[in-house]
């Protein structure tokens, strides 16, 4: 009979530990870091309560992934807010300053991320998808995991341009016959691009390119893309390879593109900030970007996955992560004022 009790008594004394372990998470800390095996039963439950979810993201060509998102969870209402990653930036730490809470989860590029991180916004999380990717693209404090990479080089219109006529090296966009014939987006793309380019030229290069009367529009690097697309410009040296990819997949649009050089990488990064109204939800688009079915139509948009069990995209051999820097935000802003002097006269109206 005492051992009959004892061993009742043990039970109880185990359930109520394994009760204890794997307490419901209520705080976003909790809900980012919860590992218990009801995981995801009470995340769909948390978030069919929220209801909704907002994502402040930069991707110009996410659309696919908020939709495969929203069928698969489709009582989670999607709004998706899509800057500039500097924009998104400011705005979220103006936003948090102000002590207004709106975003729940980021789709932003790594270079925005760390002002982010130095400020307390994000959330440190676990997702069972994290240990499928390669542990270099994934934050060491497990704030963010790069969950896609693009790369910025030249980008042409093939009725335009051979594919043997188009410029091989930076030195061959000096070639007086693409006067007057390229064009570059204003935006982050622009800054970044002079950052890469100053890892292996010099100011004095960049003036030269200057003469070339590039036209410079104050929009994506997507809409120049579909700018040379259309045949209103010939070429650039600042458009990312994916939306390449993504265009001659859609509709075999005539634009091919090639690194000239070393490139530099727009990244992005699957975030949960740390006062997310909506964090269950947020973390069940966590998963999903992050997941085979996320990752494989990210790859179908062109990028590149790091996830270990999916065939990777061939990588340029030299690439330049310029937001690793911890004096990344001073030279930015060198790299916008001399974008400004050397390219101001040629903005596009």
């Amino acid at each position: 009979m005492l051992s009959t009790i004892r061993t009742g008594l043990l039970a109880s004394a185990l359930a109520l530990v394994a009760t204890c372990a794997f307490a419901q998470p209520k705080t976003v800390a909790e809900i980012a870091q919860y590992k218990g095996p009801d995981r995801q039963k009470i995340f769909e439950e948390g978030a069919r309560r929220e209801g909704k979810i907002l994502i402040y993201a930069t991707g110009t060509q996410a659309d696919p992934v908020y939709k495969a998102f929203g069928e698969k969870y489709p009582f989670i209402k999607m709004e998706a807010l899509k800057q500039d990653s500097s924009l998104i930036t400011r705005r979220l730490l103006e936003e948090y300053n102000a002590g207004a809470f709106n975003a729940d989860a980021l789709q932003l590029n790594t270079t925005g991320l760390h002002p982010l991180l130095a400020a307390g916004v994000l959330q440190p999380y676990y997702s069972p998808e994290v240990a499928a990717f390669d542990p270099a693209v994934v934050e060491k404090n497990n704030h963010w995991v790069i969950d896609y990479e693009s790369y910025l080089s030249l980008g042409y219109n093939t009725n335009l341009v051979s594919e043997a006529d188009a410029p091989k090296t930076l030195d061959d966009l000096l070639d007086p016959k693409w006067k007057g014939k390229m064009a570059m987006p204003g935006t982050t793309t622009l800054a970044n691009w002079i950052g890469a380019v100053l890892k292996e030229k010099d100011e004095a290069y960049l003036r030269k390119l200057g003469q070339q009367n590039i036209r410079i529009y104050e929009v994506s690097a997507r809409a120049v893309a579909n700018l040379i697309i259309s045949g209103e410009v010939a070429l650039s040296p600042a458009i990312y390879n994916s939306h390449v990819a993504n265009s001659r997949e859609a509709s075999n649009a005539p634009i091919a593109w090639r690194a000239l050089s070393g490139v530099y990488p727009t990244n992005d990064g699957a975030v949960i900030v740390s006062r997310a109204p909506h964090p269950f939800a947020a973390m069940l688009f966590v998963d999903f970007v992050l997941s085979q079915d996320g990752q494989k139509i990210l790859q179908k948009l062109g990028y590149t996955s790091a996830r270990k069990d999916l065939p990777g995209a061939q990588r340029p051999s030299k690439i330049y992560y310029l937001g690793d820097d911890p004096n990344y935000l001073q030279n930015y802003e060198k790299w916008i004022a001399l974008g400004r002097q050397v390219f101001g006269s040629g903005k596009a109206p």
